[in-house]
């Protein structure tokens, strides 16, 4: 790991950590390494702000970064944190971490496409980013590739900004958040607007926090996606599962009307009952998810004991080390699973082992209502968790708030943008606009991956495929006045909230 800071004091720019990303990226590597060793992918990146470009000279930048990205490998330090805080992460999986290099040069093809090809170091253009190669080896590309390209556009393009007052705003956002007993998280690493940013978020959250020790708000700061910044300071590294994992699933056994029933059986099958228990309903629909939410556990679906769990069967052209197999679970490439237990009145449902749901797309306030109906049908007393990630702002964690406890839910909240990218022109005050890009898995197995959601305007990949799969599925449209992709987190003719002058 390179250092934070230069031996002249400078900022750091780029990602110089392996860490530097969401937890779930190293969660579902895990499950990946297991299950699908020998898979190859590809994935496509998206900038659902068009009009937002970078210079030529943002892309060189850039194009530089991505090709350091080379030079990162796991410190001894870091396999001691994740050994002892991420006790879930087996032993064959650190073992592949600690030697694991990303590959850009052979994995990564970016381009520059000018709007008018002058060679002007000024001129804006789009950029293409395409990632190639085995699951396993290319699945911690998205995070640093998208904080990268933020960091790039913020660095050369838009530069009417300053830090002052970030540590400070992020404290009073923290500050709101617990007094109304919000329990919420720090989500921000892949739209940051730099790796300074997301330094000052985090001190200015754990200000906050500390300064509530003593108060009985019931609100918590539970901890940050990013382990690297959970590791430096002392605080929980949070997360589960992303889309991407139900995707490369359903791409690679082209079965989707099981594919969440299947994902569920390995997740349970690589971390065991109740571990890493959040689940995301939404991938392809939160109404089909559901009818697999609610079926039973089989019996034999559970982590081996010990140093569990990696097949051998790579690639001939990975670098994965061969790992013996000490896993009860098979591959459903190689051994569809069956049902697995004849006495199905004993087993508990996903429904009842996994701690709660996580809501990233559609309307929240509807969502809340159709878990609470799911859970009392199913005769679920527990109380359950809902965790809110889709572009929160303090407004909305409160309405959310409210509505899910008023159902019987504990709600917590996953924000992100809100924190880590939210700033004002110096120039006129007016809103120094994010940028709203994705990577997501665009090809796995040779198939088209896609993603459908619980709001048409978060559709991803092959628009043949997604038509093809909605067919399949039954799956009825739905549209959310909220779920404007292209202004997410509001034009940039928008003036700077009362709330953003202040602090």
């Amino acid at each position: 790991m390179a250092k934070a800071t230069d031996d002249d004091g400078a900022l750091p720019e780029g990602i110089f950590s392996l860490l530097d990303t969401d937890l779930y990226k190293l969660t579902m590597q895990c499950a990946v390494l297991k299950y699908f060793p020998d898979v190859h992918v590809t994935y496509a990146f998206t900038n659902r702000t068009p009009q937002m470009r970078l210079t030529r000279t943002a892309y060189n930048w850039l194009r530089d970064q991505i090709a350091r990205l080379g030079n990162i490998s796991l410190s001894s330090e870091e396999y001691k944190y994740l050994e002892s805080t991420c006790t879930y992460l087996n032993y064959p999986y650190l073992r592949f971490l600690s030697s694991f290099r990303l590959r850009p040069a052979d994995q990564i093809d970016i381009s520059f496409t000018p709007c008018a090809d002058t060679q002007y170091s000024e001129e804006l253009g789009d950029v293409h980013i395409d990632v190639k190669g085995l699951w396993a080896e290319t699945i911690l590309y998205e995070i640093p590739l998208l904080a990268l390209t933020s960091e790039a556009y913020f660095k050369f393009c838009d530069k009417d900004w300053t830090y002052d007052g970030q540590e400070e705003k992020a404290r009073h956002k923290g500050s709101r958040l617990l007094e109304h007993g919000c329990i919420f998280s720090e989500f921000g690493t892949r739209r940051r607007r730099d790796y300074h940013t997301q330094d000052l978020v985090i001190q200015g959250l754990k200000s906050a926090s500390d300064e509530l020790v003593n108060g009985d708000s019931g609100g918590a700061l539970s901890g940050t996606s990013n382990v690297h910044f959970a590791m430096k300071y002392g605080i929980p590294p949070v997360g589960t599962v992303a889309h991407e994992w139900f995707m490369g699933i359903a791409a690679v056994t082209n079965d989707y009307e099981h594919v969440n029933e299947t994902a569920l059986r390995y997740w349970v099958g690589c971390f065991g009952q109740g571990v890493l228990g959040i689940a995301l309903t939404d991938t392809y629909g939160t109404p089909v998810f559901l009818k697999a939410f609610k079926q039973p556990v089989p019996l034999y679906t559970n982590a081996a004991a010990g140093a569990a769990s990696t097949s051998s069967s790579a690639a001939a052209d990975s670098t994965l080390p061969g790992i013996d197999s000490l896993a009860e679970t098979k591959s459903p490439i190689h051994a569809p699973i069956s049902n697995g237990t004849t006495d199905r009145v004993k087993a508990r449902s996903y429904a009842q082992v996994f701690s709660g749901v996580r809501q990233d797309s559609g309307d929240p306030t509807a969502y809340v209502k159709v878990m609470r109906d799911f859970y009392d049908s199913e005769g679920i007393e527990e109380k359950k968790t809902i965790v809110f990630s889709d572009s929160l702002n303090i407004e909305l964690c409160l309405e959310y708030k409210q509505a899910a406890e008023e159902a019987g839910f504990q709600p917590t909240f996953g924000v992100g943008t809100f924190l880590t990218n939210d700033f004002v022109h110096t120039s006129n005050g007016k809103k120094s606009v994010p940028l709203n890009i994705v990577i997501k898995l665009s090809s796995a197995g040779g198939r088209p991956a896609i993603k459908i959601s619980d709001n048409v305007g978060k559709n991803t990949g092959d628009t043949k495929m997604v038509h093809e799969v909605k067919q399949r599925l039954g799956y009825i449209e739905k549209g959310w006045a909220g779920g404007d992709e292209k202004t997410r987190w509001g034009p940039a003719e928008d003036e700077a909230t009362k709330e953003q002058v202040q602090t």
